[in-house]
């Protein structure tokens, strides 16, 4: 769970700090730079898998695109001079960690602190392209004494933070960074306490972060922090992804795309209810039938055992069955949300653009409710029925911010920043609503109603229904 966001010279996110509970809603006009709070929090899950210049080319262009060129990632990256970007992330890890040998192991701390300082070196000698430098990458324990004040979001202390939150180790960090004859050094240090002297590596020629070689249970915190931000995923879901039948050998967790979602269901039918995989059919069903419009009687998974494919089939009310290549791409979409609220698998953070793309305007409150009911109830104990699950939307759309709780709420605009040489450049500026919970610590104000009444009122000229406008 990804609790507290610092990020600065990243696209134009400059000086941003943002806390985030178990569901939070980003709102604000296009072209402010929601998405690029996605891009983010996407970059350090690339950095947890893959090298530095491979993670900054799998990240959106600034233009919407993938682009090669290291320096599109950084504020005012093509303007002369030095460019260093800054990124801190305060989260709650598993208690548990697998590492790539199938050896399981146990953190010793679970609430933590990552901060990593990235360059660019320009290209030298035959390179076309120039490359991003590791400049300092630390990871320290928060401790669980401090873990309210860090975690101010509503929740149960007995029920849900004393159940995530541990640890046993002194301050000592994991990962830190000292500087060694004028050249950055970064230091793994011993788990646990464990005796031993820190293994270093210098910084200047590291192809990737530390954390992401870290793949055995002898570090288990660091891999357990690595594990996290692997999960750390941004759903896109196209309907020609799912509306694609499975084999019976493909991969039964559902991809950000959508792409396995038959397997997925029928994975998660039989281990939910191998006595009756109808009772999860079921359940998914009932929630598919919020869908004003929809008329749903059941639906399930089609084995074809001759051609050994999965299929989902909707079963209406009138008698018609359906398969999924059939239905609309918001009913697809609410499908695909279905499936995931049911799947104890799906954990970790998703971060999802637009939501409500697709949805008819009658069915924005059935699509809002099923978004925030996929995150964590932080009232409860974490368990199956419970899945630590955090959720974090953007929109443009006055419908969904009236739908959505207030303290789940941020304000998106931009705000004017010097750039040297009486220039000025826009900045994304994320602020809470005045009187919940993030207005105490927000660092640039709160917001009020009176900002984003445009949100809240419907233009005379608009009209609340769209023709041709999907379920």
């Amino acid at each position: 769970m990804l609790t507290r966001l610092e990020v600065s010279g990243f696209k134009n996110l400059l000086d941003l700090r943002v806390e985030f509970g178990p569901f939070t809603c980003i709102a604000g006009e296009n072209g402010t730079g929601k998405s690029n709070v996605f891009d983010a929090i996407q970059f350090l899950s690339l950095l947890a898998d893959h090298s530095m210049i491979e993670a900054a080319q799998a990240v959106r262009g600034t233009h919407g695109e993938l682009h090669g060129d290291a320096r599109d990632l950084f504020w005012n990256g093509y303007a002369a001079g030095e460019h260093v970007m800054t990124f801190a992330a305060e989260m709650i890890i598993p208690g548990e960690v697998e590492d790539d040998f199938g050896r399981l192991a146990q953190p010793t701390s679970t609430f933590l602190r990552y901060e990593l300082r990235l360059g660019y070196q320009p290209p030298g000698g035959g390179e076309r392209g120039g490359r991003l430098t590791l400049l300092s990458e630390d990871l320290s324990q928060i401790r669980p004494r401090d873990a309210g004040s860090h975690l101010r979001f509503p929740h149960s202390a007995k029920g849900f933070r004393n159940t995530v939150v541990h640890g046993r180790r002194s301050t000592a960090p994991y990962i830190s960074t000292t500087l060694d004859t004028g050249d950055a050094v970064v230091r793994i240090h011993a788990d646990g306490g464990r005796r031993g002297q820190p293994r270093p590596a210098p910084a200047s020629r590291a192809p990737r972060t530390m954390l992401s070689t870290i793949n055995e249970n002898d570090d288990p915190t660091i891999l357990a922090a690595r594990r996290e931000m692997q999960t750390w995923r941004r759903l896109a879901l196209e309907p020609s992804a799912l509306r694609t039948a499975d084999r019976y050998d493909d991969p039964s967790l559902m991809r950000p795309d959508g792409l396995h979602l038959p397997r997925c269901l029928d994975r998660i039918a039989r281990e939910r209810s191998s006595d009756d995989p109808a009772r999860v059919y079921s359940r998914v069903a009932g929630r598919l039938s919020d869908l004003s419009g929809l008329h749903v009687r059941t639906l399930d998974v089609e084995a074809d055992d001759t051609r050994r494919l999965l299929t989902i089939k909707l079963h209406e009310i009138d008698g018609m069955v359906l398969p999924a290549r059939s239905l609309s791409e918001g009913t697809l979409r609410f499908l695909a949300l279905c499936v995931l609220l049911e799947d104890p698998r799906a954990a970790g953070l998703m971060c999802m653009e637009e939501p409500e793309n697709g949805i008819h305007p009658a069915n924005l409150a059935a699509m809002v409710k099923l978004v925030r009911d996929l995150a964590v109830d932080a009232d409860e104990q974490v368990d199956e029925d419970n899945p630590f699950r955090q959720v974090l939307i953007n929109t443009h759309s006055p419908g969904v911010v009236q739908l959505v709780d207030p303290a789940d709420l941020l304000i998106a605009d931009t705000s004017t920043v010097p750039e040297g040489g009486g220039k000025t450049a826009r900045s994304l500026r994320l602020r809470p609503l005045a009187g919940t919970w993030r207005a105490g610590g927000a660092e640039r104000g709160y917001g009020t109603v009176a900002d984003i009444l445009a949100y809240l009122t419907t233009p005379p000229e608009a009209r609340l229904t769209l023709e041709g406008s999907d379920s």
